[in-house]
């Protein structure tokens, strides 16, 4: 349980909550342990003399002992309750925190649908084995070993039968618990495939129906589907034998008791309280043994969530900011210096040597095949990745010695996939600028020209948008995220094919705005129409990972053979000449 013990840091907080479980729980065993010898002695003493009074005196303190444990199990309840949601709480809190700043490698090692996974379902299963653990940390020893101690001053005579019980059970855990973690594991890898697949197929639900693979997905889910449940039953039926078997423990020591006890009673070597005491305290003890029994089935799923939870929180971000990392003057240079990238797990880089300088407030394009590092070039500039080799330079200075947060305030990038949340079109404009202003807001949009169709809508910026913005087209969602990457005035302006869903009238439009725009900033856009960025003061012609050509758009037609294929593929060629 060494992992599921490292967890328990989270209860800190909840120290006081945590010890008055116990404590409390410590009075009702106190006062469960005290009720057995009451009827020992109403029985033996109060009913043998007729003793009514004495009768009803220790049926008031048996009652008022049942009271208190009452209030002891209730207490020890909410304050475990209280202290095991405390911890579940704060321990989802540090694995959300840990995701957002997790690098793009370590998020696809780890999977979306697993993450979501550890955030839910595992950490329910820690704090639910938390809360069990303070409710019977503390009962099932006292209990055990109480009603062992008193079984044994009530009635020695009939002591023998607890230790052919005792070994039965000790082995019954023993071969249950083995097996137990290792199928749980199980589980849970089987519920991150299932949770994945869900989430793929949630996501991509157009693409499904567009190309009529439902069945085939109903297949992909029905296979995970079926490897969970075999690996819930193998789970479940390895730990099922337990309850049963000690049930059966249980009762075979009942049937001891009352068989020796009557044949003890009838040479009246005990009394009928004694053994009415004896088997209440063998009982006590054979259902604790019995909670101890579950509570390690539990804490064994809880230590293979608990390795689960601890691998996110031990994966350290690739990227950090690094001590004494400070933010320059702001002027919009960006300089690549032999740059090399490989993602974590391949040894096929993406980039290769990669060197190029874009001056302040100069317009740079880049253009390549798919697959040829375009998307991968703009996402170092503000360190969603690590360089493997080199450096990348903004504003003089390694980005790896920028503060993170403020260099991505300075060097925004829009993205191709324009994801929007839920809420309202002004929301999601201002979701890098909480408090940029109306005007700003208003701006940004005509900027993307995305006013005049917001203006349209019956609520304007206040029109509720569905999850991923699903009530708009991608040509709308991308003006938005455009927007949204305008409102903050960014030194650097990061655009990664973020107009391939808009008409080229809309794009020509969009780019002869930004040119004019009075806020001055460095432009780096990936395209793949050559006709939107004819203008850009050079363009970067990729190649697998290198940087093959570079300059304006004329020199380029005269000296690059690659960049005259793509021109005459999409016929600009003659249109630049004549430009």
């Amino acid at each position: 349980m060494k992992s599921f013990r490292r967890l328990g840091r989270f209860l800190a907080p909840y120290w006081l909550a945590a010890l008055a479980a116990p404590l409390l729980m410590a009075l009702e065993v106190a006062m469960d342990l005290a009720q057995p010898r009451l009827l020992q002695q109403i029985v033996d003493v109060g009913v043998a003399r007729g003793d009514l009074a004495l009768v009803s005196r220790t049926g008031l303190f048996m009652l008022l002992a049942a009271s208190l444990g009452a209030v002891g199990g209730i207490g020890c309840t909410v304050f475990a309750t209280i202290a095991a949601l405390g911890l579940g709480t704060d321990l989802r809190g540090a694995l959300f925190r840990r995701v957002q700043e997790l690098s793009f490698d370590d998020l696809a090692r780890l999977e979306t649908g697993s993450l979501i996974t550890r955030l839910t379902n595992d950490v329910e299963q820690v704090q639910h084995a938390a809360a069990m653990l303070l409710r019977i940390l503390v009962r099932a020893p006292l209990l055990v070993v109480g009603s062992l101690i008193m079984a044994v001053v009530t009635c020695p005579q009939l002591a023998p039968l607890l230790l052919g019980i005792a070994p039965v059970l000790v082995l019954t855990f023993v071969v249950i618990m083995r097996n137990a973690q290792v199928l749980f594991n199980t589980v849970q890898a089987c519920l991150d495939r299932l949770n994945v697949i869900v989430q793929e197929n949630l996501a991509g639900v157009r693409v499904i129906k567009a190309f009529v693979r439902a069945q085939h997905e109903l297949g992909r889910f029905g296979t995970a589907n079926l490897a969970l449940r075999d690996a819930m039953v193998r789970a479940s039926s390895t730990v099922a034998g337990l309850r049963p078997i000690m049930l059966l423990v249980v009762n075979l020591g009942v049937v001891g008791v009352l068989w020796w006890g009557g044949w003890l009673l009838a040479r009246g070597e005990v009394q009928v309280g004694q053994i009415l005491a004896f088997m209440s305290y063998l009982t006590e003890m054979l259902f604790s043994l019995m909670m101890v029994g579950m509570l390690l089935i539990q804490l064994a799923r809880a230590e293979a969530s608990a390795q689960r939870l601890l691998e996110v929180l031990q994966t350290q971000p690739e990227v950090r900011d690094r001590p004494g990392a400070t933010a320059p003057e702001p002027r919009g240079e960006v300089v690549f210096e032999a740059v090399e990238f490989h993602h974590s797990g391949s040894s096929r880089p993406v980039l290769s040597e990669v060197s190029c300088r874009v001056a302040p407030g100069t317009t740079a394009a880049v253009i390549g095949a798919t697959g040829s590092g375009k998307s991968t070039l703009l996402q170092l500039i503000p360190r969603l990745y690590e360089v493997g080799a080199g450096r990348v330079v903004v504003d003089g200075t390694d980005v790896r010695d920028w503060p993170q947060d403020a260099l991505r305030q300075r060097v925004v990038l829009a993205l191709q996939e324009a994801l929007l949340f839920s809420g309202t079109i002004r929301d999601n404009i201002r979701y890098g600028q909480p408090d940029a202003s109306e005007a700003a807001v208003e701006e940004a949009a005509r900027l993307a020209q995305a006013h005049e169709f917001i203006s349209a809508l019956p609520d304007g910026y206040d029109t509720l948008l569905g999850q991923r913005g699903v009530n708009l087209s991608g040509g709308q969602k991308q003006r938005l995220a455009i927007a949204r990457a305008l409102v903050g005035k960014p030194t650097v302006l990061l655009l990664d094919d973020c107009t391939s869903a808009v008409d080229a009238t809309t794009e020509a439009a969009i780019v002869k705005a930004l040119d004019s725009w009075s806020h001055r900033c460095t432009r780096i856009v990936v395209a793949q129409r050559l006709g939107s960025v004819m203008g850009a003061d050079q363009i970067l012609v990729l190649e697998d990972g290198r940087i093959a050509a570079a300059g304006t758009h004329r020199e380029l037609l005269a000296s690059s053979p690659l960049y005259q294929e793509i021109a005459r593929s999409q016929r600009v060629e003659q249109e630049g000449a004549d430009g």
